[in-house]
């Protein structure tokens, strides 16, 4: 896939599948900005990709505030003249069902889950118009399809905003040559989703609504990210697209 001296930036990049998506994407040839809250995480990331003889740049961020977002993005477009793609990848899950989370969680969640990809999309928008296109890329879920028994109500209403956000930006951005799509995993095979898997009931659970019969990868849902960036991508505009085994057929 051709993403070759393309600036892309993540959000929520310095671990987890954010950090595959850095590195598959630093591999293709891409120049990325890693922007994280966590300072040691991303600069670890840095380093790494750096030894590799990557181009990657790590940079703090409050996914929260509007004034941060404006800051990185001005900083971003002085050193690399562009943005050409931005992955909404970052988010929160507080497991708790909706009788017993409070309102500031269900706040905090829409906050970091739909708010960031808000101030994100809404100051590349500028960059993106004046450079002739571009590509956001929004990282939601399953739960931004379909109902989940096994998932907090609060965590799918905000997985959904973030779906049909894509659908609405993709719509009246298209015509400047600025596409935007969402993923959507099921469960991917992560330390955190080890740690629960440790109760068998709840790893049959996960296992038996996936008609593949495993969990996603964190490359499964890089490898996603990697297509949308990509130039052979350069007709999709505004999709839902599952990284799910058929999850969301059944």
């Amino acid at each position: 896939m051709n993403v070759q001296n393309k600036v892309i930036l993540v959000t929520g990049g310095a671990g987890g599948l954010g950090a595959e998506m850095v590195e598959l994407l630093c591999r293709n040839g891409a120049r990325l900005y890693i922007l994280d809250l966590d300072v040691q995480k991303g600069e670890a990331l840095q380093a790494q990709m750096r030894q590799l003889s990557y181009s990657a740049t790590f940079l703090k961020l409050d996914l929260t505030s509007e004034q941060a977002w404006q800051e990185v993005i001005a900083q971003i477009v002085t050193e690399a003249g562009r943005i050409d793609v931005l992955v909404n990848n970052a988010g929160i899950n507080i497991r708790k069902p909706i009788e017993e989370m409070n309102f500031s969680e269900f706040n905090t969640m829409m906050s970091v889950n739909v708010g960031s990809v808000f101030l994100g999309t809404k100051y590349v928008l500028p960059v993106m118009r004046k450079q002739g296109g571009g590509a956001i890329i929004n990282t939601s879920s399953v739960c931004g399809l379909i109902g989940h028994r096994y998932t907090p109500e609060a965590y799918t209403t905000s997985k959904g905003a973030v779906t049909l956000l894509t659908k609405a930006i993709a719509s009246r951005y298209g015509h400047e040559n600025i596409r935007c799509n969402s993923i959507h995993p099921s469960t991917v095979d992560t330390p955190l989703v080890q740690q629960m898997f440790k109760d068998p009931i709840k790893k049959q659970q996960r296992l038996d609504e996936v008609p593949l019969g495993r969990l996603a990868t964190a490359s499964d849902v890089a490898n996603a990210v990697l297509y949308l960036a990509s130039e052979e991508a350069s007709f999709i505009n505004g999709i839902a697209l599952p990284v799910d085994g058929g999850v969301t057929c059944c």
